[in-house]
């Protein structure tokens, strides 16, 4: 069943981002999982994967178990257009990180608010999170910052 989700469209720009979710500055989404008491997946936001690319690799330096924090470097991503550390967004126990991108990284672009999830931690989201509406607005400031400062927005369409 798909997710429910709100549009957000910025000239070329256009995402859905599923309105259930939190959000953070960061440009990470969390969601808690069902049938699994206090466990919160988190992954990059379609603008997130926007800027990576198509994602090539992936690792975790958290064993599960570890405790991890916000702002943690929990791993990292290696992507077409650049390769990034990952960040929590999460306080509790690392859970794990999502074995199905060793086989098919790929799927963090393609479908990245269900298949695509990046790691999984149980406690709860980091101060500061937002709800889909706070996020949307917090995107339309940094994609206009972007734009004053020069930034092409070539083939930015994505939903």
């Amino acid at each position: 069943m798909p997710l429910p989700t709100v549009r957000f469209k910025h000239a070329r720009f256009t995402a859905r981002f599923p309105e259930g979710y939190l959000y953070s500055r960061s440009h990470y989404w969390m969601a808690p999982v069902d049938g699994a008491e206090g466990v919160w997946r988190a992954g990059f936001t379609k603008f997130a994967t926007r800027m990576l690319g198509e994602l090539v690799d992936c690792d975790w330096k958290a064993a599960p178990g570890s405790p991890v924090e916000p702002g943690q470097i929990i791993g990292w991503v290696e992507g077409f257009k650049a390769a990034s550390d990952v960040y929590c967004v999460l306080k509790g126990a690392f859970v794990e990180g999502n074995p199905h991108l060793k086989q098919d990284a790929c799927v963090v672009r393609s479908d990245p608010y269900e298949a695509g999830w990046l790691y999984s931690v149980r406690g709860g989201p980091e101060a500061g999170h937002m709800d889909v509406h706070g996020y949307i607005a917090y995107l339309e400031g940094i994609i206009q910052k972007m734009a004053e400062e020069g930034h092409g927005e070539e083939g930015a369409t994505e939903e």
